[in-house]
């Protein structure tokens, strides 16, 4: 086929691999700026990415011959769709290969949050032994409310099968609920919960979507965790809920503040007032946008993209 691959980014070997052996001709480049990569993007049919830089209408005008972009992730924010539609180039992403990173990950921040795991940890290491104020909360008798049921909700919403909780779930879309969430209003959601996991893309409906407004609606103090895309919590007003007891706590894996390749967070040396806040605070629990980022999950994403290429260009 002669079919000419362009790697931005670098993956877990078996990508590479892998189409070498299906006889795709397969090129790195780690480093260039994107005005370098522009300039010999007509060269190649695919390109594969994870958050190097924007696939914006620039690069897909220059990208002649580009047949497909593979996001070795879940999102495609980072591409402009519609344009690389409209000039038929297939999009290809891969959430099936860390959503169970992504559930196991969300669990795991409501459990070590319930009882207090990291500031009792701290304390122990510092000579206190304070077990009061660090006792716990159990999961068992909440109800659990997941917006975003996707390849993410569903699956965080199957690891609490274990359990004794309601889990409820809202979409935009109609009848994806299933046996392991009940699909509701989001006004019934809103009125219910006790937990609540965001499970979104980044779009312009669900930008800043969590705000004053929106946690307000919600009836009862509430636990908030997020695992998908730091721009759909307006972290100033997650502050203000913190301080004010309507949110109980917060994890967070993804910050309003990352930058797009995720790894420059902290060399802006104006640090956000919110964001401060965030790193003092008890009751919240914070990585590094690490939910999906698995040693599991690195060779599976990279599974998934081979195996959709592959159907794209022999089934």
């Amino acid at each position: 086929m002669n079919i000419k691959i362009l790697h931005l980014d670098s993956n877990n070997p078996v990508l590479m691999q892998q189409l070498q052996e299906l006889g795709f001709e397969n090129h790195e480049d780690f480093t260039s700026s994107k005005e370098v990569i522009e300039s010999k993007i007509q060269d190649y049919h695919g390109i594969v990415i994870r958050s190097r830089f924007k696939i914006d209408k620039t690069f897909l005008d220059k990208a002649t011959n580009l047949q497909f972009i593979a996001r070795v992730g879940a999102g495609l924010e980072s591409i402009d769709c519609d344009y690389a539609a409209s000039k038929n180039i297939e999009l290809i992403a891969a959430p099936e290969g860390n959503r169970n990173a992504v559930a196991e990950h969300t669990l795991g921040m409501i459990l070590s949050l319930f009882n207090n795991l990291n500031p009792a940890d701290r304390e122990i290491r510092s000579g206190h032994w304070n077990r009061e104020s660090n006792r716990g909360h159990e999961l068992d008798g909440k109800t659990v409310g997941i917006i975003g049921y996707g390849n993410m909700g569903k699956w965080f919403a199957k690891k609490l099968r274990g359990f004794d909780v309601e889990v409820l779930c809202y979409d935009i879309k109609e009848n994806v609920g299933d046996v392991h969430a009940k699909q509701v209003s989001l006004a019934e959601l809103q009125q219910k919960t006790d937990v609540l996991s965001l499970h979104l893309p980044w779009t312009p409906e669900t930008d800043k979507m969590v705000n004053t407004e929106y946690i307000n609606a919600f009836a009862k103090p509430f636990w908030i965790f997020n695992t998908s895309r730091g721009k759909n919590i307006v972290t100033a007003d997650l502050v203000t809920a913190l301080q004010s007891g309507k949110v109980l706590g917060a994890g967070l894996d993804v910050l309003e503040y990352e930058k797009l390749s995720f790894e420059t967070l902290f060399q802006d040396k104006n640090t956000p007032e919110a964001f401060q806040y965030l790193l003092e605070a008890d009751n919240v629990l914070l990585s590094p946008h690490v939910a999906g980022w698995t040693f599991e999950s690195h060779k599976r994403l990279a599974q998934v993209i081979v195996d959709k290429i592959k159907k794209l260009y022999f089934n």
